[in-house]
């Protein structure tokens, strides 16, 4: 029996559409999901939509599950939520690094079931919370330490979200929008305009893909400090500014990409483990701000009008 789905392609720049797809037998240790949620990650699904992926990283950018080359037509996504129909794991909610597609076959590996505790519509959000634990992973917060976030998008509260269950941490979720306020006090943190920022602090992870937030990330250091990169910057070129403070102040900057888990006495599947767990705290809802219906997905990407962290993608029933 021929199985099909449908899938969301961007096609050029700034458009996209849903295609019908053949999807393959699944052989004995396949599972068969059907979506019931996906979620959009703003930042590098629009440096995709536009074709904003550099030619020397097509290859370090590839999505787990993606189909065709970039920079288009290309089927791209990571944060996909739904329910086993078929194979290992059948009747289990699971989350999968999959594209916006309403159903798929995957080797049963690929997938990670979702706790009782945690309510699949949130769960699209544990491919961003991992890249946030990978990141703690790389930067190694210490008790008592001075930490700001700089940039308040999907990741770097992500990032906020969990450095805020550290112990006597001076926290500060650090951005130019004033709204990102609320979303600061939703999730239990400081907030502060890059101006008013507090100084000298230990560590600063930096997540605005800005010059300025960069810039401001390292003037924001204490002595001996630290800046952890998380931005991805695509095909830009950002000047850095490695003069004035930098060697007199012993300052370091150290990129964290999630492609490589930083512990090497974790794996993959543990770090994805570990950050659903972390989202059984329902404070992580507010870092979904925006839904859409799967089939309003093109007309939604085409109008710009994606809300500042996670679009959630509802499949319906």
């Amino acid at each position: 029996m021929t199985r099909s789905a449908r899938a969301l392609w961007f096609t050029s720049s700034g458009k996209s559409e849903i295609r019908d797809v053949a999807l393959a037998e699944p052989g004995p240790d396949d599972v068969v999901v059907r979506t019931l949620y996906s979620g959009i990650s703003r930042g590098t699904e629009s440096l995709v939509l536009r074709g904003g992926v550099p030619e020397s990283q097509h290859d370090v950018m590839r999505a787990p599950f993606q189909e065709g080359d970039f920079p288009w037509p290309v089927k791209y996504g990571y944060l996909n939520v739904g329910v086993v129909e078929g194979g290992p794991l059948l009747g289990r909610t699971v989350f999968c690094l999959y594209p916006h597609q309403t159903r798929y076959v995957v080797p049963a590996d690929a997938v990670t079931p979702v706790p009782d505790s945690v309510p699949a519509a949130r769960a699209v959000l544990a491919g961003t919370v991992e890249t946030a634990v990978n990141a703690l992973w790389d930067a190694k917060p210490m008790i008592g330490d001075r930490i700001a976030v700089v940039g308040g998008g999907m990741v770097g509260c992500s990032v906020a979200a969990v450095l805020a269950r550290f112990p006597g941490v001076r926290l500060q979720l650090v951005d130019a929008d004033p709204g990102r306020a609320s979303v600061a006090a939703a999730l239990g943190v400081g907030f502060a305009s890059p101006e008013e920022a507090s100084g000298n602090c230990d560590l600063v992870v930096h997540a605005s893909a800005s010059e300025e937030g960069l810039a401001r990330s390292l003037a924001l250091l204490a002595p001996e400090g630290q800046v952890v990169e998380l931005s991805w910057y695509g095909d830009r070129r950002v000047s850095v500014p490695l003069g004035e403070f930098f060697h007199s102040g012993r300052l370091r900057l150290r990129s964290s990409q999630v492609g490589v888990v930083a512990r090497p006495d974790r794996t993959y599947a543990e770090r994805m483990a570990l950050a659903l767990d972390l989202l059984a705290d329902p404070v992580f809802d507010a870092l979904i701000t925006g839904e859409s219906r799967f089939d309003d997905l093109p007309s939604v990407l085409a109008g710009g009008t994606l809300p500042p962290l996670c679009h959630r993608v509802d499949y319906g029933s």
